[in-house]
């Protein structure tokens, strides 16, 4: 018989369903040594986020800066405000129409020690630096390798990203499902979920008809440039959207985007070029997430913020994340440092904060992809030279 392989959304989904269901017949020890698990995870979490950040971004940017000129940088700043515009449209959703679905009294900060359950016992793992220090040396390293173009830095930063890759894939998300599993054990044990859970599905719906209207936006503006109808340049991408869907990869899905973006009348150079670099640098969909939810949480918790606090989040978001969507789970992951240290997440909000990236993360990825097609429309018009 063929073996069945489930996904991370639907193991995911199982972990959240069983803790539900188990919350209610757990005996306390039980609940306890999961809170443990959970404690101990946390703190390699917090160990290994600047390390993942530092892999991930130097070597993007080392590797960004090789050949192509203008048309390279053209694309970068696109993205980049692709990016940025798409994290400003998810805040200012947010702050519009959150007050009236969410209520500021669920208490997502005491899930890790629900009713007076503490773990076993506890190690703390001290990071090697904080992410604000790994983010700025991986500018720095990045940058210097990007200039020097010395095979043996550039592949000490490649060998050091594989061992971050790999990290990812081996420790972290096959363990996600026992964490989150975790999580939602003690929510029920205690009481919390359904408050939780009815919040959740209001923010996922609004996220989602975000992510349509971000794209018929960028189309627009696309249309703009090329002077035709955006609809249309749209539904021709629609095979990318839905292989995304499926696949949750941005990389996975080149060979669709790219040839749906010469179905809109993209040159193939100008294709080859920008589609592939997008699947790297363009997170339009994945910050649009992150922006919002991290805000519906720290709502619900009656955290204080302001503009200027997610300014400069989403500012830092962007350039951390850009790397990410070449390592399954890499975006929320690479997020955890910065929800950290600007908005100041503790564990039980990241853990939360990570459910609910995984739930939407075919969504996120199917709009990142999609938007590639209108950044590549954008470039072809501005380089006539490449047509």
């Amino acid at each position: 018989m063929k073996k069945v392989r489930i996904g991370l959304l639907g193991r995911v989904v199982i972990a959240i369903i069983s803790g539900i269901v188990f919350g209610h017949i757990f005996p306390v020890w039980g609940v306890r040594l999961f809170v443990t698990f959970n404690a101990l995870f946390s703190e390699f979490l917090n160990f290994i986020i600047p390390l993942i950040i530092l892999g991930l971004v130097a070597f993007a940017i080392a590797d960004i800066g090789k050949g192509a000129g203008k048309m390279l940088w053209m694309t970068v700043l696109i993205a980049y405000v692709a990016t940025l515009s798409s994290g400003f449209l998810s805040y200012f959703t947010g702050i519009t129409f959150f007050p009236y679905l969410i209520s500021p009294d669920v208490p997502v900060e005491q899930l890790n020690e629900a009713q007076g359950i503490l773990p076993f016992f506890s190690i703390s793992i001290p990071p090697l630096m904080n992410v604000v220090t790994a983010l700025v040396f991986s500018f720095v390293a990045g940058i210097g390798i990007a200039h020097l173009n010395t095979p043996y830095l550039k592949g000490m930063t490649s060998d050091f990203k594989e061992v971050m890759v790999r990290t990812i894939n081996t420790m972290i998300l096959p363990v996600l499902p026992v964490y989150i599993f975790g999580i939602f054990l003690n929510m029920t044990y205690s009481g919390q979920t359904f408050g939780i859970l009815s919040v959740f599905i209001k923010i996922i719906g609004v996220i989602f008809l975000l992510h349509i209207f971000i794209l018929v936006f960028q189309y627009s503006i696309a249309a703009l440039f090329v002077k035709r109808n955006p609809f249309v340049l749209l539904f021709r991408m629609l095979p990318a959207y839905f292989t995304a869907l499926g696949t949750q990869s941005s990389a996975a899905t080149i060979p669709v985007t790219l040839a749906q973006t010469r179905r809109n009348g993209v040159s193939e150079d100008v294709a080859g070029f920008v589609v592939p670099l997008c699947a790297t640098i363009h997170l339009s969909g994945s910050t649009l997430k992150i922006v919002a939810c991290a805000l519906a949480l720290m709502m619900m918790q009656s955290m204080p913020y302001d503009f200027a606090m997610f300014a400069g989040f989403i500012f830092m978001l962007s350039v951390t994340m850009v790397a990410a969507p070449g390592v399954p789970g890499g975006a929320i992951m690479a997020s955890l440092g910065v929800l950290s240290s600007v908005l100041g997440f503790d564990e039980a909000s990241q853990a939360m904060m990570i459910a609910l990236y995984i739930a939407m993360d075919s969504f996120g990825t199917a709009c990142n992809v999609t938007g590639d097609g209108a950044i590549a429309l954008i470039v072809n018009r501005l380089m006539p030279d490449r047509k």
